[in-house]
């Protein structure tokens, strides 16, 4: 392979594409197939060549995906991208003239995928020379990705077999990618809308679904829908292959904030399996009602957890873990009617700031009241909580408020 010739190839592309053979044609025309090492296939000005052999538009899509395996031999990946992103556009305007019919969806796949690494490498490239903004080139590149969704959503007259609306997924798992990287998670929001409403949606491959469900609990967890969270990585995390412990673990990076959030504590045995012992001394803290523990266990994987976008939903858990100190005082004092002093002195005594003074530890009880962590009420005349006689802690997960 590493020695075909540019006729051989041609012929291959020419032969796949006239007998419909997505796999085959998606093969020949990706960035990851052993025929881009073949020095005779990598061409800078291929295009009268291939006008001699291929059929317009199929020769304007070879010859731009030639020049593309020219550029990233060259490790010019700004061109690589310009040339990937002609692949792209050229499939596009030529999909949407194929009625009835997706054979070439797994072609679609291929260079939609290679065009967002492309981008990523152009935009790695760019940001080394100093030219530009962090994935200012992925963006184009979505761009891209968004002519050929337009196509798959389009088509909604096919038979179901042979829609093209089976290559949203796909599509949309890689802008999920790209708007993530691009902290421009708004944008997900019509993706989620068009497959949500797809009748089919169910029916994906599961490798796509899992994609899927990671992104939007990652989607809802930043829109703090914790429930709705829970629900998608907990899909995303079970039906996971076993064999995928990086995936794994890379979705138990975003679930186990989010079902902490709703009272459910990770075992230790299961962050040792994972290598996530970085949550061991959070969910300690929290457990005991440790403010001064849990600053601690921030400040010391702090590095971690902005790296992984958590380190503002971990904050939150600093209202769990007053509710959880809270209702130590509340099970010592054996009463509903409770002096704030005393929630003050609790505060002062777990490592809240030195000053911390009646006002503050009252505002800190209006919050949790507020949130559904706590039922009661602060009488300000007496300076006294007065707890509800029923359910004075509801479970961490009862219809709870958080912002």
């Amino acid at each position: 392979m590493a020695t075909m010739s540019l006729n051989a190839y041609l012929g291959q592309v020419s032969s796949a594409w006239g007998r419909r053979r997505g796999p085959q044609a998606a093969e020949l025309l990706s960035l990851r197939h052993p025929h881009v090492m073949s020095s005779r296939l990598q061409l800078e000005h291929p295009e009268d060549h291939v006008q001699d052999v291929l059929d317009s538009p199929l020769d304007e899509l070879v010859a731009a995906h030639l020049r593309c395996v020219w550029a990233v031999s060259n490790n010019d990946y700004s061109e690589a991208h310009r040339c990937q992103s002609a692949v792209v556009s050229c499939f596009a305007k030529v999909f949407v003239t194929h009625k009835d019919d997706n054979w070439a969806l797994p072609v679609m796949n291929t260079i939609c995928l290679d065009l967002r690494r492309v981008a990523a490498a152009a935009d790695a490239e760019r940001t080394r020379a100093g030219q530009g903004h962090p994935g200012e080139v992925l963006e184009k590149a979505a761009e891209g990705l968004m002519s050929c969704f337009r196509v798959c959503a389009g088509d909604t007259r096919a038979e179901m077999d042979e829609t093209k609306r089976w290559g949203m997924l796909n599509l949309v798992n890689q802008l999920f990618k790209i708007y993530f990287r691009v902290n421009k998670l708004h944008l997900c929001k019509p993706l989620i809308r068009a497959i949500e409403s797809l009748p089919f949606k169910t029916e994906f491959s599961l490798s796509q679904l899992v994609t899927y469900r990671y992104y939007t609990g990652r989607k809802a967890m930043f829109d703090c829908d914790y429930k709705a969270a829970e629900e998608a990585l907990h899909f995303a995390f079970l039906r996971c292959h076993k064999d995928c412990q990086k995936n794994k673990r890379l979705i138990l990076i975003y679930l186990i904030p989010v079902k902490m959030l709703l009272g459910h504590m990770p075992q230790e045995s299961l962050l040792v399996k994972y290598n996530l012992l970085q949550f061991s001394e959070v969910v300690k803290a929290v457990t005991e009602g440790n403010p001064r523990r849990l600053s601690a266990a921030m400040a010391a994987h702090q590095a971690f957890f902005i790296k992984c976008g958590i380190y503002l939903i971990l904050e939150k858990l600093r209202t769990i873990t007053y509710r959880n100190l809270f209702k130590k005082v509340f099970l010592l004092t054996g009463s509903v009617q409770i002096d704030i002093s005393k929630f003050q002195a609790a505060l002062l005594a777990t490592g809240a700031d030195a000053d911390i003074d009646a006002d503050e530890t009252a505002c800190i009880l209006a919050n949790l009241i507020y949130e559904g962590r706590m039922k009661g009420y602060i009488s300000h005349a007496h300076q006294k909580l007065v707890l509800s006689k029923k359910e004075p802690f509801p479970a961490l997960s009862a219809g709870v408020v958080v912002s």
